[in-house]
C-alpha cells in the first residue's frame, strides 16, 4: 500500500513542478517565446470568437509569461464596447480587483514590480486569462504561490482560461482543497477544455 504524502512533501514537490516549469520558459530565447506566442495566439482567438466575452481581464507579462498585451489591444480594437482589465492586489489576503485597461494607459510598478493601473474603473471581467506556470489536463495550475487567483476565482463568476506554454505541461501539479480548476486551457498547441 502506498504511503500518503506528507503536506511537506506536496509542497516541496509543488515548490519543484514550479520552478522547473519557470526554468524551462525563462530558458526560451525571445525569438523561440515570440514564435510560440504567435500560435498561442490563433488558438486564444478562436476561443474569443466561440465564447464572446465582453470583459476581459488579463496579466503583465512577469517572468517570461506569453506577453498578450497587442494581442489584447487588438482585441479591444475590433469592437468599441469591449473592455479590458488588469489585475490588482489590494490586500494580499483578498481576491483580486481588475481595473480597466487602454493600451498606452499610465501604469505604475505594484510591489512586485509588476505594472497595474494605479487608480481607474473598476471592472467585472466575463473571462479572465490566467497565466499558466506548470499545469496538468484538469485545469489545475501553479502559479507563483500567492493564492491571488484561487481566491479570486472562488468568488468570481467568470471563465478562467489558463494561458502558457506546453513546456509547463506536467501529469499532476498536486492540486490542494483550495486550488481552483482553469475551465479552458491555451498553448502553442490548441485549445483544451480542463478534464475535471
Amino acid at each position: 500500500m502506498k504511503e500518503p504524502q506528507s503536506d511537506n512533501h506536496i509542497v516541496a514537490r509543488r515548490r519543484a513542478l514550479r520552478n522547473a516549469a519557470l526554468s524551462a520558459r525563462e530558458a526560451l530565447t525571445v525569438t523561440a517565446r515570440g514564435a510560440l506566442e504567435r500560435r498561442l495566439e490563433v488558438h486564444l482567438a478562436d476561443l474569443l470568437e466561440r465564447l464572446a466575452p465582453r470583459r476581459l481581464a488579463f496579466c503583465w507579462p512577469f517572468r517570461a509569461e506569453p506577453d498578450l498585451r497587442h494581442f489584447v489591444a487588438r482585441w479591444l480594437a475590433q469592437d468599441a464596447s469591449r473592455l479590458a482589465a488588469l489585475p490588482v492586489v489590494t490586500d494580499r489576503e483578498a481576491p483580486l480587483a481588475f481595473r480597466r485597461w487602454t493600451p498606452g494607459m499610465r501604469l505604475e510598478p505594484d510591489r512586485h514590480g509588476i505594472p497595474h493601473p494605479p487608480t481607474g474603473e473598476d471592472v467585472v471581467p466575463e473571462l479572465v486569462l490566467v497565466p499558466l506556470n506548470a499545469f496538468d489536463a484538469a485545469g489545475f495550475r501553479l502559479g507563483y504561490g500567492g493564492g491571488y487567483f484561487d481566491r479570486t476565482l472562488a468568488v468570481l463568476d467568470a471563465l478562467a482560461v489558463g494561458v502558457g506554454y506546453e513546456l509547463g505541461r506536467v501529469d499532476t501539479v498536486l492540486p490542494q482543497p483550495h486550488d481552483r480548476a482553469m475551465d479552458w486551457l491555451v498553448t502553442e498547441a490548441g485549445t483544451f477544455r480542463a478534464t475535471l
